[in-house]
């Protein structure tokens, strides 16, 4: 048997959760305090997904660049390509929170969005 030792991130108690694995399947999970944290665990140890935070450029803009994040989370092996596809972004000012700055990033189906609004240069 396999054991894997977690920290929940479903909510701010931060639960030291165990997930038993056995040829792959889950045996039993435990010390989560919350059912956030029973399916934070289910999930990381057999999906693990993240939302992605970043920053990509703005052409003639107040501001030289824009944050954003994943709309959704994104499966965590395709974080890289993530990164990658949005160095290559450059968005055009006005820029307003949720505007999409790319569509469908790296083949995940989840758009990256604007989290926070840039006005065009002066």
């Amino acid at each position: 048997m396999e054991q894997r030792q977690l920290t929940c991130i479903g909510c701010p108690m931060g639960c030291p959760i165990t997930v038993t694995m056995e040829n792959g399947q889950i045996q039993s999970i435990e010390g989560f305090t919350c059912k956030r944290g029973e399916t934070y665990a289910r999930k990381e140890v057999t999906n693990p997904t993240r939302i992605v935070t970043s920053t990509v450029r703005v052409a003639g803009g107040a501001a030289p660049v824009v944050s954003v994040k994943t709309a959704q989370d994104i499966p965590k092996g395709t974080i890289f390509a993530c990164a990658e596809a949005l160095r290559q972004v450059v968005v055009s000012a006005p820029v307003a929170i949720g505007d999409v700055v790319l569509r469908n990033v790296a083949g995940t189906g989840v758009d990256v969005v604007a989290t926070k609004a840039v006005a065009a240069a002066m």
